[in-house]
């Protein structure tokens, strides 16, 4: 990686720390998610969902959508009650419940496996890019599970309410893949107990020295900075110790991020989900969420910014589905196959990548 993009990185992370942050929710409790190993299930094996959602309301509502093919009835509950009934596809929307950290829902067909889902942002005082890395079908119909791997800008500004949640919600492991300016001007604020693992992405990558030009510019550097996290040796040997450490910690939740959490946090959860086998489309999705969960700080740091200025930061400060694309393209070009690339690169053969399946995959 050339001094140049790594120039467009720093830029990313200074304006970054400087965003401000999104109200916390009211709340006071947790529901506990079952852990991988002791989750029970239903009667059957397969889940009948094809799509199920829940998205969190300002308000204090749930807005739920669910597809399940083959079934007549669909039931979700939430707290031990039922919260909302249907057929094979249908919405709901649901209010009154009481206040908690992250409200869950199960959802349940008349056969099948059921489905435990949350609202994917999970929303603090200190954070405005937290949100599971699961709850995602596959292409052969599993589900990433949720409460077990989170993905998250800066942990610099986390209250001590925020602490208090991320322990309730069993995140025991927190992995930094910041630059060493970056953990020393802004250290994390980590739970006390919690293990904190640094996995520097750019690691010896030299300093900074320029700064982007012009958007066309900006876009090329972040392109390249993508393909660096894939190539790199830092990127190599960051996302592997990641890797490694959702393998590892199968009793309790890991959580990884970087600055913003929308580059190297990407990746990390790109690769993750891929090599769980969402589909393309599905982890691209994700990947283009952080752009709506960044908005409002994205828009205030580009507001104070003269016309030219914004117009070249603004391709630094979002995610672009070219960015991405170019990780791919560099697997491809390096590696030859994505299989490849978590065997050669992050060490995850056969073996090991079934049992990160098995542990991570429901249905």
């Amino acid at each position: 990686m050339n001094k140049a993009t790594l120039s467009a990185t720093a830029v990313v992370s200074a304006l970054a720390l400087g965003l401000p942050l999104a109200p916390t929710a009211s709340a006071t409790a947790v529901e506990r998610v079952p852990s991988r190993h002791s989750e029970q299930h239903r009667s059957g094996h397969s889940i009948p969902f094809t799509e199920a959602t829940v998205t969190a309301g300002a308000d204090g509502s749930y807005s739920l959508s669910w597809k399940a093919e083959g079934v007549r009835r669909v039931e979700i509950r939430a707290n031990g009650r039922v919260v909302a009934r249907g057929g094979s596809t249908g919405r709901a929307v649901v209010t009154g419940l009481p206040a908690a950290d992250r409200q869950w829902f199960w959802f349940q067909a008349d056969h099948g496996q059921g489905l435990r889902l949350a609202d994917r942002l999970v929303r603090l005082s200190g954070t405005v890019n937290l949100r599971d890395a699961g709850g995602y079908r596959t292409a052969n119909g599993q589900w990433v599970r949720m409460g077990e791997v989170y993905r998250s800008d800066a942990l610099a500004k986390l209250t001590a309410e925020d602490r208090a949640e991320l322990r309730r919600l069993d995140v025991r492991t927190v992995f930094d893949l910041r630059m060493e300016d970056e953990r020393a001007k802004d250290p994390d604020k980590v739970p006390e107990g919690v293990d904190y693992v640094v996995a520097d992405v750019f690691a010896g990558s030299g300093a900074f020295l320029s700064l982007p030009r012009s958007p066309a510019e900006a876009e090329r550097m972040m392109a390249e900075a993508e393909r660096s996290m894939v190539s790199g040796d830092g990127g190599r040997k960051a996302y592997s110790q990641v890797f490694d450490g959702i393998r590892e910690d199968d009793a309790r939740a890991v959580l990884f991020h970087c600055t913003a959490g929308k580059d190297r946090t990407g990746w990390a959860g790109a690769a993750l989900l891929t090599a769980l086998g969402v589909p393309r489309d599905t982890v691209m999705a994700d990947y283009l969420a952080s752009n709506t969960y960044r908005k409002a700080a994205d828009d205030a740091v580009l507001g104070h910014l003269p016309p030219q200025q914004a117009a070249v930061y603004k391709p630094l400060l979002e995610v672009r589905a070219e960015y991405l694309d170019s990780g791919y393209d560099e697997v491809e070009a390096t590696y030859g196959s994505f299989d490849r690339y978590l065997k050669d690169a992050l060490g995850i053969d056969h073996r090991e990548l079934k049992r990160l399946k098995r542990d991570l995959l429901i249905g």
